[in-house]
């Protein structure tokens, strides 16, 4: 991970051979067919005042300051000739600390081919997002740019002959103030690092994190650490009585597993329980996926990677916080063993449920792993999965599936999301018309309904299901978000690692509350 410094002086007095600089798009509608004219920063004008008129120069070379948006300059100096990278930042008027969070990413994924870049964008004035006006201290904007130029950077070049390297080691986050950017920058990196792991487990093929195999890659990556492990063989789940994990693995010649992972700081007055769907890959079943369909089924384990990742995080800031990760990991694979439509499986608590659709099983592992997580007696649980292709339909992959039983705990997760930069969306919940229609012919519970219904609501009500009368729980659908199909300002294509900054930011308002 490239390494990121503080200076307080201007960026004009540091040596780099790259700075990155912000210019803003003009707001409203250009008149006729001028050309959109960009509002370079300060610094930015001050960094291209050799070109004479810098904003005709950027017109002339067709950038207009639009968020997302980059181009290199060459500026004349009585050194010699400078390189300045000018990042669109969109209207001021809108410029919120995500979008300089993208914006940092943007430089540095454009800085690939230098070893040191230079930039002020953690200096740039941040306009209050939905969280209020702490989203614009110098604090939240540094961290915010922090873990944009973070999460930029990375690069999964494993499987690679000729892997692809970035040049770049190092960045200075000029124009900083001192107080509180030491803090900052460590729960920025606290958390692109966690949100990194989960991109590397996510982007690892199927073949080298089957159940087994990633159950004992998250024990070793806590071996040593305060985080006490556990992990529950298949012995253990039969004894036990986890038959949706069961159920589901049964089609593998790899058995699945449950792993839990538990942080418990001496003090803690809260403790939350995350669960996580692991399906390390998932074909569908005998309700058979299309090829297509499969590509990417190698995420499918996202949601217990990015429990244990908040885990991770949690530890290495000491939060105050116990927070419990319970990841339940299979395979839905087929063959002569597997489940068939209609089975009859009997979920952890007693609950039973007939399977009409052996590609609806991550619903199954998680009425386990809640089961599993309530008995830890929390004062919360939220579950985390890539659970409904519906979502994506809804949502599609820039925003999460929010569903809660208690509207103060959907603020608290909603308003994180937006502190991230990861945005949740809350769905309904209470319908009990929809519920109704989970009742089985020869169980409790059929795991789904018809084509008509709402597939991810319909989920999230199996789910609500399982979950104890009493507890306070919530469920976010990450079936879009952990994934992109297409590079953005700060993602990869691949895993993305939503949303486990959202669920630190959650976390550390607990802690501080």
């Amino acid at each position: 991970m490239i390494e990121l410094v503080t200076d307080a002086g201007a960026l004009a007095g540091v040596d780099a051979p790259l700075r990155a600089v912000g210019a803003f798009a003009p707001s409203g509608e250009t008149d006729g067919d001028a050309p959109r004219r960009p509002v370079p920063t300060a610094s930015a004008a001050a960094a291209l005042a050799a070109l004479g008129d810098p904003v005709d120069e950027l017109v002339a070379l067709g950038f207009d300051g639009a968020a997302g948006s980059s181009i290199r300059v060459r500026v004349p100096g009585d050194d010699g000739a400078r390189t300045v990278l000018v990042v669109g930042l969109g209207p001021a008027e809108r410029c919120t600390r995500d979008v300089l969070r993208r914006a940092a990413g943007v430089a540095v994924r454009a800085a690939a081919d230098v070893d040191v870049l230079a930039t002020d964008l953690a200096a740039v004035p941040a306009v209050a997002d939905a969280t209020g006006a702490a989203s614009t201290t110098p604090a939240a904007v540094l961290r915010a740019v922090a873990e944009g130029a973070l999460l930029g950077a990375y690069r999964f070049d494993a499987y690679r002959s000729r892997p692809r390297p970035m040049r770049l080691t190092r960045v200075v986050l000029a124009g900083v103030a001192p107080e509180g950017s030491e803090d900052a920058l460590a729960r920025a990196r606290a958390g692109a690092e966690a949100a990194t792991w989960v991109r590397d487990l996510v982007n690892t093929p199927p073949a080298e994190k089957r159940p087994v195999a990633l159950a004992d890659r998250v024990a070793a990556a806590f071996a040593g650490t305060d985080v006490a492990v556990r992990v529950l063989d298949e012995a253990a789940l039969a004894a036990g009585g986890y038959g949706g994990i069961l159920g589901v693995g049964q089609g593998s010649s790899v058995p699945p597993r449950l792993v839990e992972l538990r942080w418990a700081p001496e003090g803690a007055t809260r403790h939350v329980a995350l669960v996580g769907k692991g399906i390390t890959f998932d074909t569908g079943g005998y309700s058979l996926k299309p090829t297509a369909g499969m590509e990417t089924m190698k995420m499918d384990m996202a949601g217990a990677a990015t429990v244990a990742a908040v885990v991770r995080a949690a530890a290495a800031l000491r939060l105050p916080v116990a927070v419990t990760a319970v990841l339940a990991l299979a395979e839905n694979l087929v063959s002569g063993d597997a489940q068939r439509v209609s089975d009859v499986l009997r979920l952890r608590g007693g609950t039973t449920v007939e399977v009409m659709n052996t590609d609806a099983e991550g619903r199954l592992v998680l009425g386990d792993g809640i089961a599993h997580a309530a008995e830890l007696g929390p004062d919360v649980i939220v579950d985390v999965a890539t659970l409904t292709g519906a979502i994506v339909v809804s949502l599609g992959d820039l925003i999460g599936g929010l569903f809660a039983n208690d509207d103060e705990l959907a603020a608290q997760l909603a308003e994180a999301g937006t502190a991230a930069g990861e945005p949740l969306w809350r769905l309904p919940l209470g319908v009990d018309e929809y519920g109704s229609r989970l009742e089985g012919a020869v169980a409790d519970l059929r795991n789904v309904t018809t084509a008509k219904d709402p597939g991810s609501i319909i989920a999230a009500l199996f789910l609500h299901r399982t979950v104890p009368a009493g507890t306070t729980w919530a469920h976010l659908d990450i079936a879009g978000t952990a994934w992109r199909s297409e590079p953005g300002p700060y993602h990869a294509k691949g895993g993305t690692g939503t949303p486990v900054r959202t669920l630190l930011h959650w976390l550390e308002g607990l802690a501080a509350a």
